[in-house]
Formats: C-alpha cells, sequence, structure tokens
C-alpha cells in the first residue's frame, strides 16, 4: 500500500508534508514551476506521518482514495513512469 496526494493540493505552495516524511519520498517542490507534490509509490513507507502534516487533506491511503480523486492514484504512479496497480 502507498499513499497519493490528490486535487486538493493543486496550487498549495505548503510542504509540510515533506518535512515530516522519513523516507524523503515525496517530490516535486524544487522545481521551479511545481503546482502539486507526488508521493513516490515504490518508496513510501506507508508511515502516514504525511497525512497529519498535510493543511489541506490532501494526502489518502491509496485504497481510502474517495471516488472524486480516484484518478490521483494513477497520476501519482504515472509521475514515476510507474503503471499504477
Amino acid at each position: 500500500m502507498t499513499h497519493i496526494i490528490a486535487e486538493p493540493c493543486i496550487g498549495v505552495k505548503d510542504a509540510a508534508c515533506v518535512d515530516v516524511c522519513p523516507v524523503d519520498c515525496i517530490y516535486g517542490k524544487d522545481e521551479e514551476t511545481w503546482k502539486m507534490l507526488f508521493i513516490h509509490p515504490e518508496e513510501c513507507i506507508d508511515c502516514g506521518l504525511c497525512v497529519d502534516a498535510c493543511p489541506v487533506q490532501a494526502i489518502f491511503a491509496a485504497e481510502e482514495t474517495p471516488d472524486e480523486w480516484e484518478s490521483y492514484i494513477a497520476k501519482n504512479y504515472e509521475q514515476f513512469d510507474l503503471t499504477p496497480p
């Protein structure tokens, strides 16, 4: 299982989740034009620390992602050239 970041993150420039991640698996903020962050699904250890740190409640365990943001599961995988499960 991995965590994913969904639509509420778009346009939010708060990277509190990056600061608490013990394995540095959240990417995007170092790019000049970043619009949202992504969690690398193969690096995520499913600790859940990022969930509580997210100021806009945009991070979910993949299997708990709300239906309206289910497409973000694939977007997180594709960001790292991986195939979603």
